[in-house]
């Protein structure tokens, strides 16, 4: 399984906020942001602070996908 942020980039055009908002209000790093852009896994602190921040729940910024080689 992967995991994808698909749905924190969204939330963020929909609050109208840009990613160096959220790195502003959450206080990570660029390295961090960077990881988030390229899927790749991040601490439970950070998706935590990112939720905090944006008032939300996790399901709201992140999602399992499955690996291609699982779809066949």
């Amino acid at each position: 399984m992967a995991i994808s942020y698909k749905k924190l980039w969204k939330l963020l055009i929909d609050k109208d906020m840009m990613k160096k908002d959220l790195r502003a209000m959450t206080g990570v790093s660029t390295t961090t942001m960077s990881r988030l852009s390229k899927d790749e896994n991040v601490s439970t602190e950070i998706v935590s602070k990112i939720c905090s921040v944006l008032n939300c729940d996790v399901g709201d910024i992140m999602e399992f996908v499955p690996d291609k080689k699982e779809k066949q």
